[in-house]
Order: structure tokens, then sequence, then C-alpha cells
């Protein structure tokens, strides 16, 4: 784990784990580690993003939230299309290393939802929209943005899958104050336990205008129904307050 990580997410791995290893805070000083532990003790990695079964893995998050839309939806009321059924238009997740995000392209990609990504903008944590504008992936990032769970660059297998512009239409960022503003609506009124890198999603629906301006143009007056997964609760009263004081 990089040294900097929060406290909770570190006490908590420790419940798990007889031992944690501490690395630097880029993903080539924690790739640098963990080939030493390997080399030391012959374990086994479980990559966390840039492999084929994490994505597939972490890409049934699309089906589960498209049952839980379609379930939801039996009331016509809660949504936009009412009861024609038209299913959800869009789903859009957090990017750090891109495991989730093109998992849930994968499973959405043969569907007519559209799949969307986002990310905290602060000190270049924004990799894979700046990658995407510029026609290449980014290897490095070294930021310090309150959405730690997303300091890493995107996977080599992850922008296979989202440089698709059939796959993945886009991806958005917010600032830290946005991410903060979409924190407290959801602790205060969804009454969830959320990490600051869960709701950059949210806070790309509330506060993005380029995201905003697709969604009236392309919705018109009724707008879009939009799957939001919030991914990672690892935060503690303390770290929420400190954030908000």
């Amino acid at each position: 784990m990089p040294s900097i990580s929060t406290t909770a997410k570190i006490e908590g791995t420790k419940t798990y784990a007889t031992k944690v290893f501490f690395s630097g805070s880029t993903s080539t000083e924690r790739e640098a580690v963990v080939a030493e532990v390997q080399a030391q003790t012959g374990a086994i990695l479980v990559p966390p993003y840039d492999d084929f079964n994490i994505i597939c893995g972490q890409g049934t998050t699309g089906l589960e939230l498209e049952e839980q839309y379609l379930e939801l939806v039996r009331d016509p009321r809660l949504s936009v299309h009412g009861a024609s059924g038209s299913g959800l238009d869009a789903v859009i997740t957090p990017i750090g290393g891109g495991g989730l995000n093109s998992g849930v392209a994968t499973f959405f990609s043969d569907k007519s939802t559209r799949v969307f990504g986002a990310e905290p903008s602060f000190e270049g944590a924004d990799d894979c929209r700046r990658g995407l504008e510029a026609g290449e992936r980014v290897t490095s990032v070294k930021s310090l943005t309150i959405g730690d769970g997303l300091r890493t660059p995107v996977g080599v297998l992850n922008w296979e899958v989202i440089s698709d512009t059939k796959k993945v239409e886009g991806v958005f960022a917010v600032t830290e104050e946005q991410i903060k503003a979409a924190m407290r609506l959801v602790l205060e009124r969804v009454k969830v336990v959320v990490e600051p890198s869960a709701v950059v999603g949210l806070a790309v629906c509330l506060y993005n205008e380029d995201f905003r301006r697709i969604v009236e143009r392309e919705g018109g007056d009724k707008g879009w129904d939009i799957g939001i997964v919030f991914s990672g609760g690892n935060t503690t009263v303390e770290a929420i307050g400190k954030l908000f004081s």
C-alpha cells in the first residue's frame, strides 16, 4: 500500500492481512515493492485492474446495476421514460486504474446504454481524460487529490476498452470542491457513507457543464435515466470531519 494511504484503509487492510507492505505513492513505486515481495516470498499477484479476469469481474457491477434499475422502474414515476421501459440511458463510474469502468463498458457494449468515466482534475489525476484528448495513454500520475482511490494511471488493457468510443463515450473531470459537495449530498441526503473517490461520477452529473450539455442535447426535455456507480467507502468519522472542517 502507498504509505500515504488513509488511516482507515491501512487499518482495514491490517484486519485482513498478517503483514502490510508499504511503498511510495506512484504506481511505479508500488510495482517495485510488489516485485520485491514476490521475489522474497513467491507470492502470486492478484492485479488490481490491469487484467482480463479483473475487468470481467468488475464488469458484473454493470449486471447488478441493470438488475437494480429494472426493479426500481417498475414504478414508472421513477423513470424519465415513464412506463415505456426504455432502459438506462447512461452509466458513469469513477476511473482510477480503469478496471471498473472498462468492465462496466464491456458489459454494456452490446446494449444501448452509454458509458462514461469520471476523474478528479486536481494535480493531473484526470490522466484518462487527458490521454483521450491527446490520443495516447498517460503512463504516470502523481496527485494528492482527495479522491485517493483514483491516484493511478489507467492500465494498458483497460485503456484498450476505454479509448474505444464505441464502448466509452467520454471521460469528465471535477474539482476537489465539487467532489466534496457531492459527498456532502450523499452523506446528508442519501444517508450512505462514501469516500471522496466514490462520488466523482455524481459530481460530474451535477457540476460538469460539458457532460450536462450532452444530456440536455441528447435527452431533450426529459433528460436521461443515469446509473451512477459509488465505488469506495473507506473513510472514518475523523476523516470526514477533517475534510469538511
